[in-house]
């Protein structure tokens, strides 16, 4: 048993994050001491792990209020519990890792999900850009020790610090996920092809808009929405409509097991994300890479990192605009694609490649070398 210890931080809940569950169970086999802290929210559900876990209660719980909270008390809970590195996600707890680790003379290691600085929410607040950036400015260039989840953002880091982070993809644990559920148990009809979009952040740009304009031209659709976002509530608006009836239905945050009961039981993901910050230009969404694992194809925008998965495995189509005619035809072209019997063979193939053990090799890796 390998007593190192090791506490690894995000600014979430703990409830949904998949990529830091997976890195902490990745540590956790092969020895170490994990602690997985987080905040707690007042709706947040009990949580069990292999590992320790903790959440910070928070006063404020959104703006810029509660990050400088978030990171002081961070701060200060890291500072006075013994551990041998501090594994910081995001640049939203980078600071008070980072400051941690100075002061007690301890390693830290860095796990950027998306380029922070870049993402939509801040844009248009000079003040809050410019304080993350300062963070980022200070602390970025004196990190040895960096991950982040694709390629092109890691170019766009090496460009900004000179600093390459390792890529680490969050790709699926290669284990299969049983079909515990129909489309009755789920109240999905058995007459209509069945469209998921999933996902946390299901907010403005992400092209559900488009979607659900799209699914009101046509009857041959059913569109299942299961996740959270800022446009949610203008969705469920917009289905009121009469050109919508019973097309759509709206499932909350799940976990993920259960989520993916319900990608199991459709016939195509969608992920529409637009070309409109260097955030989502770049990103490479989990979703891709849960719809590949059910087998079912994904219609796509023209993402570098995404179109380059999807035509290097044939795992779906990738459209260059959001009209919902495009759409339809994006779809019906899958559906299509699936009467050939040889086409699942390529996501038995992608899946084989594309996976969790593999892809965390790196991580284990700068863990055994960083003492």
């Amino acid at each position: 048993m390998n007593l190192k210890s090791i506490i690894v931080s995000v600014s979430n809940d703990l409830s949904h994050d998949q990529r830091v569950a997976k890195v902490c169970s990745s540590l956790h086999g092969e020895g170490y001491n994990v602690l997985l802290v987080g905040r707690k929210l007042s709706n947040s559900q009990p949580i069990e792990r292999d590992y320790k876990t903790h959440r910070i209660k928070l006063l404020f719980n959104k703006g810029f209020l509660f990050y400088a909270e978030f990171n002081l008390r961070l701060f200060f809970y890291l500072l006075f519990k013994t551990t041998h590195v501090y594994h910081s996600n995001d640049l939203d707890t980078l600071l008070a890792n980072w400051l941690s680790a100075k002061l007690r003379r301890k390693k830290i290691v860095y796990d950027t999900h998306e380029y922070f600085t870049g993402v939509p929410e801040i844009q248009h607040n000079p003040f809050i850009k410019w304080s993350w950036q300062t963070i980022e400015k200070l602390i970025f260039p004196r990190l040895k020790h960096v991950f982040t989840v694709n390629h092109s953002i890691a170019n766009l880091y090496n460009e900004d610090y000179g600093v390459k982070p390792i890529v680490m993809r969050n790709l699926p644990l290669n284990q299969k996920i049983i079909k515990l559920k129909n489309r009755k148990d789920l109240d999905l009809p058995d007459d209509k092809v069945v469209v998921i979009l999933q996902g946390a952040g299901i907010n403005v740009d992400r092209g559900s808009e488009e979607l659900i304009e799209a699914v009101a031209l046509s009857n041959n659709f059913f569109l299942c929405i299961v996740g959270g976002g800022d446009v949610i509530e203008a969705l469920k608006k917009r289905c009121l409509h009469s050109d919508l009836n019973g097309k759509v239905r709206f499932i909350g945050k799940l976990p993920y097991e259960q989520m993916m009961q319900y990608t199991l039981n459709s016939n195509i993901g969608v992920s529409l994300d637009k070309d409109t910050n260097i955030n989502h230009k770049f990103s490479l969404p989990n979703k891709i890479f849960d719809y590949m694992k059910a087998g079912i194809p994904t219609l796509a925008t023209n993402l570098i990192e995404v179109s380059n998965v999807i035509s290097k495995f044939d795992i779906g189509y990738v459209i260059n605009d959001l009209k919902p005619k495009t759409i339809i035809g994006g779809l019906e072209h899958l559906m299509e694609c699936q009467k050939d019997k040889n086409y699942k063979n390529n996501f038995n193939e992608a899946s084989a490649e594309l996976s969790w053990e593999k892809e965390s090799k790196e991580l284990l890796e700068v863990y055994r070398k960083i003492w």
